[in-house]
């Protein structure tokens, strides 16, 4: 169906599994691909399949020779769907840190794609919330790759069904409770069905459009602090923090969004803070500490802005020390 080994270069690779059509149609893909790699799945406690479903993903490391990291979801913690996305997101953060995996593979596909786009165009969202689910992005200091994303659920399932490979059905994917399975049986399916090719398309050339919106951003990191020099236009300001904020982990609204174009100097979540200075454009984490005299007037001369100065310091201190 598709040669991944062009696609995914890294050789320390995990998988987000989950036992479904999307999921077990990459882990095969991979063996075909000769991709290496290993698993790691959630059981929510949810359904009662879900014991079977770890057990079947067991089953494949077991039979493949790949690791399998469980993680269940504590029976006595709120289910919903924030809250099982971020204990899935922290287990993968942590196996990656604890086995210095590269890449995480996870395996949405172009109705997910349709899906969150359809999502975000009806909450009122810009062109870089729009295409959010990017086939390659970075957080945490490791890659996160989205392979499928040019495949359609139908023909992920008609690969799995024609080599007779065994998958789970998640019936709580039929609920329309879950805002994304409202728009997946009202408009993405329906809308693949008739129009994949042009849909497919048009991604394509949205991408090709933001990326030459963004090409002349120039970007300097040191440690957590990430310095963008930019056109000096406030709508591609926002579109950079945005991007930047999302790999850091922190989704913003447009209260927030308008807040940093008014201000230019604020803090986010009490965590990160940003700077919009003529040209410039200054992240990092907001930290609060005393400071000498001697740095504070080298920052004033080269025009640091104040939220920035306190983490930057501590920069500086590794640098010196290193």
């Amino acid at each position: 169906m598709v040669d991944l080994k062009k696609e995914i270069v890294t050789t320390k690779n995990l998988l987000g599994f989950s036992a479904g059509i999307d999921s077990t149609a990459l882990f095969f893909l991979m063996l075909e691909s000769d991709v290496e790699f290993d698993i790691a799945i959630v059981d929510y406690n949810q359904r009662a399949q879900s014991k079977d479903e770890v057990i079947y993903a067991t089953q494949l490391a077991h039979k493949y020779d790949k690791k399998c990291f469980i993680s269940t979801y504590p029976a006595e913690n709120k289910f919903a769907e924030k809250e099982a996305r971020d204990f899935r997101h922290a287990f993968f953060d942590e196996i990656i840190k604890k086995e210095n995996y590269e890449t995480l593979l996870t395996a949405h596909q172009l109705n997910d794609k349709l899906e969150w786009f359809l999502m975000q165009f009806t909450k009122g969202s810009g062109l870089s919330e729009l295409l959010g689910m990017e086939e390659t992005s970075f957080k945490n200091g490791y890659k996160v790759q989205k392979p499928l994303l040019k495949y359609t659920k139908q023909k992920l399932q008609e690969y799995l069904d024609t080599n007779n490979i065994k998958y789970f059905y998640d019936e709580t994917n039929g609920d329309e409770k879950y805002k994304r399975n409202y728009f997946r049986h009202n408009f993405s399916e329906k809308l693949l069905q008739e129009f994949e090719s042009g849909i497919s398309n048009s991604f394509e050339y949205l991408h090709n459009d933001i990326s030459s919106l963004f090409s002349h951003t120039n970007i300097d990191k040191y440690e957590n602090l990430t310095i963008y020099t930019f056109n000096g236009d406030d709508n591609i300001a926002i579109r950079i923090i945005d991007k930047d904020l999302k790999q850091r982990g922190i989704m913003i609204s447009k209260a927030t969004r308008d807040e940093i174009i008014m201000h230019k100097e604020v803090v986010v979540s009490h965590k990160i803070a940003i700077s919009i200075c003529e040209n410039k454009i200054y992240i990092a984490p907001y930290l609060t500490k005393k400071m000498d005299k001697r740095f504070k007037e080298k920052c004033r001369i080269r025009k640091i802005p104040k939220n920035i100065r306190a983490y930057l310091s501590t920069v500086e201190e590794k640098l010196i020390k290193n």
